[in-house]
């Protein structure tokens, strides 16, 4: 079964929820933001494994419904966050409405998001919202430290590769052990898939880092040039400062310092060092090194081999996508 075939099922199984209750100016938001589009890549994680360990994805739902709406719950707050005009191409959530909105309605989704949960017997449950909670507070720890290094000077790559998993990756991980766990297949397939995920993780974020600069604004739904705007020390820009030379680097710190209400210049520049000292080719070597950390897990998997060769090809696809 590929991939637009779960995207279908999942977002027939979405359609099928009533999102608006009274109070509306509560509900009206998440029904918005759920059904802005994306191609929901972590709820088809959570379907397709659970429909190669057990042939049945259609258990698996709820689950996916439940990493879903997390997600977007995280966006919205992110978007408050970061002071974002844009989520796929649309206006945010707090710029279509206000900024308690956002907070409220977000609130409201993460609640949600535990009780699709409670269509699983007992032990299921018992293990998703045990992993669910991890997950939704490492996310949390992702998001401060991703805050904190807005201020900081001296961010290592280490320590932002340590930001990304635990902002971005754990969720992709957790997304694929659900379906494992779901489908009640062994601790040990259940643990390797995680490792799976975080790795794809990873390369999934260095991914989203790149196209942030150096994507088409048509196709990519956010405004390009966000974290260059808003001074995020991505691996480009640490990647930079550690290979380029004194002029860049004090150029690069230079315009990393301040916020400016019209950024055409700001972009360019930084745009034109990355360039300079070869960072597009750098980051995208950096995601392959992940994909490849992620291939290595499916050789210890127990699974069948055109199995293993779909989640590869889902790898491969996240690494070469556009958009």
């Amino acid at each position: 079964m590929d991939i637009a075939h779960y995207q279908k099922e999942f977002l027939a199984y979405l359609e099928s929820k009533n999102w608006i209750y009274e109070p509306k100016n509560l509900y009206e938001p998440i029904d918005y933001i759920l059904k802005l589009g994306g191609k929901r890549i972590r709820p088809v994680l959570t379907l397709m494994i659970s429909d190669i360990f057990s042939r049945d994805f259609k258990k698996a739902l709820p689950a996916a419904l439940a990493v879903e709406v997390f997600h977007n719950f995280t966006l919205v707050h992110d978007d408050i966050m970061d002071a974002a005009p844009l989520r796929r191409g649309k206006a945010t959530v707090h710029e279509k409405w206000d900024t308690n909105t956002g907070i409220l309605s977000g609130d409201a989704m993460l609640i949600l998001a535990y009780q699709y949960f409670e269509n699983y017997e007992p032990i299921v449950f018992r293990k998703l919202a045990k992993l669910f909670s991890k997950t939704a507070l490492e996310v949390c720890d992702g998001q401060q430290l991703d805050v904190d290094f807005e201020t900081r000077s001296n961010v290592t790559i280490p320590e932002y590769i340590n930001m990304i998993r635990l902002k971005t990756s754990v969720l992709v991980a957790a997304a694929l052990k659900m379906g494992a766990i779901v489908a009640e297949t062994s601790d040990e397939n259940a643990g390797l898939i995680y490792d799976f995920g975080l790795n794809l993780g990873l390369a999934f974020q260095l991914q989203d880092d790149y196209l942030d600069t150096f994507g088409d604004p048509k196709t990519f739904g956010k405004q390009v040039g966000g974290d260059i705007i808003e001074n995020k020390k991505t691996y480009l820009y640490l990647k930079a400062l550690a290979v380029s030379n004194t002029e860049d680097c004090g150029k690069l710190e230079h315009f990393y310092r301040k916020k400016l209400k019209e950024n055409s210049v700001k972009i360019g520049e930084v745009k034109r060092i990355f360039e300079l000292n070869d960072i597009p080719f750098l980051i995208k070597q950096e995601i392959e090194n992940y994909t490849e950390k992620a291939f290595a897990t499916l050789t210890k998997m127990d699974i069948k081999m055109a199995d293993k060769k779909r989640l590869k090809d889902f790898g491969l696809w996240l690494m070469n996508r556009a958009v």
